[in-house]
């Protein structure tokens, strides 16, 4: 055994959480060790689609030889730089946001809310470290899989490359996911910028912030700061915000931006940016006027980039794009038939859970489907997703457009929340829960929700689509009283009604007259 030599990992800044979070997903004193003959299994990058393939084939119990290889942090984006510390982010901000909005109340609020940034930051540390063990080189390693730090490529037609080791290996798996684009912004690159891999470890608040994308990392990134006391102006080339999502959804979070005092300037051209000394300057066109603002930092939430480069994916035949990732076909298979892909690296779902689903997938597929247990398909899974803005949107299956562009009929069910008695208990009817159904019956076939804890709710729908029970059927569920969640049984109640024809609203009618 020799110790790795990607020993030198930095998260500033260096204090006891983050030193803490190196030691668990990339610790300096990792020995790699002696690769076996062959492996069953290669899986480059430990994300979580890598690390639930690799962890979830060694612990079959049968024995299988199980290699993970990671060159930079184990955990991936979620972990590092993504939903854990974003959602630490989030937590203080809706904090600040509820001390001000305490007045109708009857809680008065202090004149100043004093944020202490650092303090903010440093508890988002503590919890991402606190985390980390499972993502662990060490938990790993003690699952059964051999982990090595290093950078993995392929060598040959069976051959990966790591730490001047040579693995040999049956099946591989890519899953070295995603990372942030670069804006092609003239300028940028010497003004510098901020990104979701850099903007966690800043330990001072910008006073005032620019955010570019209006996306879901954009617009959670912009309220948070904003919520935290930056001064935070949102460029979005779109004509609204979310505009993959539900218009109606989207509008709601757009005017609670609006109301929050966030500075919008939709449907722009950015055309440079340079540095002066009243700080970073941003011209940009909008409406066909040029224009320009001062900010501190520029934050870059648009978009994002696979991870293909150096992993010699020519050497192994499989077909990739700088932009769209690796090839992969429904059963996440590349145009290697020995090689599968999951999570960013592949998928337009780029989500963790989207990503751990298509791991379960791989697992499958590589492990099991030579003994004729079947192939497992990417396009059977009903992914629910959230914006984790204020309120948060959820979304499972179509969107109505989507499905009419499928030639389906839909009927709509919509439960606004000013209708909902918890939600006007909690000051929170600014919402809704949207079920589509395919016309004729009580099948779901997509919702959407827009309330603060949307993503607490969306999954009784998942849960629904995936058993097949219809909305109808709904009804039935008993929910307690008051919880904003009863909105989809007022759905379900409200499809029921539209079951009653005239005869049987002339026959009920009747037997109360009777009675």
């Amino acid at each position: 055994m020799t110790q790795s030599s990607f020993s030198g990992v930095n998260i500033p800044p260096m204090d006891v959480h983050n030193r803490k979070l190196i030691n668990n997903v990339h610790p300096p004193d990792w020995v790699n060790p002696t690769p076996v003959e062959c492996y069953d299994l290669v899986v480059i990058g430990s994300g979580t689609a890598g690390l639930v393939t690799a962890k979830g084939a060694a612990g079959l119990g049968v024995g299988l030889k199980v290699a993970l290889i990671e060159k930079h942090l184990m955990g991936g984006d979620c972990l590092n730089v993504g939903c854990v510390p974003s959602k630490c982010l989030i937590r203080s901000a809706r904090v600040a946001a509820d001390m001000r909005d305490s007045e109708p109340y009857g809680i008065h609020p202090p004149a100043q809310i004093d944020i202490d940034f650092q303090v903010v930051m440093e508890r988002m540390r503590q919890v991402r470290a606190r985390i980390s063990p499972v993502d662990s080189a060490a938990a790993a390693a003690k699952s059964g899989v051999d982990m090595y730090l290093g950078e993995g490529k392929f060598t040959g037609p069976n051959t990966v490359s790591v730490d001047g080791k040579t693995l040999r290996f049956k099946k591989a798996v890519i899953t070295t996911g995603a990372r942030a684009v670069r804006p092609r912004i003239e300028g940028i690159e010497e003004v510098g910028y901020l990104t979701n891999e850099t903007v966690f470890s800043l330990t001072e608040l910008p006073k005032r912030l620019a955010v570019i994308g209006g996306g879901p990392i954009g617009c959670e990134l912009a309220q948070s700061f904003h919520r935290l006391g930056s001064q935070v102006v949102l460029f979005h080339r779109g004509s609204h915000l979310l505009n993959k999502e539900d218009a109606d959804a989207a509008d709601i979070v757009q005017q609670a931006f609006l109301k929050e005092g966030i500075k919008l300037v939709l449907g722009c051209q950015m055309r440079r940016v340079e540095q002066t000394p009243a700080g970073k300057v941003i011209h940009f066109i909008c409406d066909g006027r040029a224009e320009s603002i001062v900010v501190d930092e520029i934050l870059a939430g648009a978009g994002r980039a696979p991870n293909v480069d150096g992993l010699n994916l020519e050497a192994v035949g499989v077909e990739y794009d700088s932009r769209k990732g690796v090839a992969v076909n429904d059963h996440l298979q590349t145009t290697n038939p020995k090689i599968y892909a999951a999570g960013d690296i592949c998928m337009n779902w780029k989500f963790t859970h989207a990503a751990d689903a298509a791991a379960r997938i791989v697992l499958k597929n590589t492990l099991f489907s030579p003994f004729g247990i079947g192939k497992y398909k990417l396009s059977d899974l009903v992914m629910p997703w959230v914006t984790f803005t204020d309120p948060e949107i959820a979304h499972v299956g179509l969107y109505e457009g989507e499905a009419q562009d499928q030639g389906m009929d839909v009927n709509t069910i919509k439960i606004l929340f000013d209708d909902v008695d918890r939600a006007l208990a909690d000051g929170e009817e600014e919402g809704f829960v949207k079920i589509h159904l395919a016309k004729g019956s009580d099948k779901i076939i997509g919702a959407t929700i827009v309330a603060r804890h949307a993503g607490e709710m969306i999954s009784e729908i998942t849960t629904a689509m995936i058993g097949k029970v219809g909305l109808g059927s709904m009804a039935s569920v008993i929910h307690p009283y008051p919880t904003q969640a009863s909105a989809i049984k007022q759905a379900a109640d409200a499809y029921r009604r539209t079951l009653l024809t005239a005869r049987t609203i002339k026959f009920l009618g009747l037997l109360t007259k009777l009675s």
